[in-house]
């Protein structure tokens, strides 16, 4: 199926905890929402254990796709398609359950099977506390076109998905913290064959990776694309079968992109063992 779709220590002194916050902040474009909460940067083992996931309350079926502007609160109800949205497939082509507008905001939603192509972004949004019990084509797509936009996933989680949970097909920044994800095939893949290609920057912070699984994030280093892995926590893979950050050659023409490489290079993909860590 064609694909739809940083931090060095230093020994001088040490800033106040107002300016780290505010440098912090601006390093990974977090919202408001994750901002009040004092996220900060953690080594890969300092975290608990994975969170439970949340119980739903009540269902809704979804026959045409919701479309959102402003802020959405699902309060924690279970969406799932009907009709034209039933199919639960990986069918290419799929309409989501919901479409968010330019600097929309999704909270608190728990997405149920079938999900269709789950969330679409047209430009700007934030997913907060939002979680995909069985993926369906693909969790949620960016497709903003500025390369000002910014895509904030903050907390919630995903699993059961046969590809990608995540499809970065637009322009801009794609920032994923506090967020779980287990069976799966790719946490995030910038596409490699969209026709209009674009250069793509992804930040993934404190994530829980429940195997099985195959990479967390997949860039076209020929776009000048960047991953900057932090806290990272994968749990049952003591072989390290899964690859944190892999690199490709992308292309404009719809063919397979190449594999040329993958591991921490300093250039596109940014992280140190450090950042990693698996039980």
């Amino acid at each position: 199926m064609r694909e739809r779709a940083a931090l060095r220590h230093t020994h001088r002194r040490r800033p106040g905890r107002r300016r780290m916050a505010a440098a912090l902040t601006a390093a990974l474009g977090l919202t408001g929402a994750a901002l009040a909460t004092n996220v900060m940067l953690q080594p890969a083992g300092a975290a608990a254990a994975v969170p439970a996931w949340p119980t739903a309350q009540g269902s809704q079926a979804v026959s045409s796709t919701i479309e959102v502007s402003g802020t959405y609160d699902g309060g924690l109800k279970r969406f799932y398609g009907s009709g034209d949205l039933g199919d639960g497939g990986q069918d290419e082509g799929q309409d989501p359950i919901f479409k968010l507008k330019d600097g929309a905001t999704l909270k608190n939603v728990i997405l149920g099977s079938p999900a269709a192509d789950g969330i679409h972004c047209s430009g700007s949004c934030t997913l907060q506390n939002v979680w995909w019990e069985d993926v369906g084509e693909d969790a949620a797509s960016f497709k903003g076109t500025s390369t000002g936009s910014v895509y904030t996933v903050y907390g919630g989680g995903a699993r059961k998905a046969s590809d990608k949970v995540f499809q970065f097909n637009g322009a801009g920044k794609l920032v994923i913290t506090k967020f779980q994800v287990a069976d799966f095939g790719k946490l995030v893949r910038s596409c490699g064959n969209c026709s209009t290609q674009y250069k793509r920057d992804i930040i993934v912070n404190d994530v829980d990776v429940t195997v099985p699984g195959k990479s967390l994030v997949g860039i076209n280093t020929n776009y000048g694309d960047t991953a900057a892995l932090r806290s990272v926590r994968i749990h049952g893979d003591s072989s390290k079968k899964i690859k944190p950050c892999v690199r490709y050659t992308g292309n404009n023409t719809g063919a397979e992109p190449k594999e040329t490489g993958s591991g921490p290079d300093g250039t596109y993909c940014r992280y140190s063992s450090s950042d990693i860590s698996y039980d």
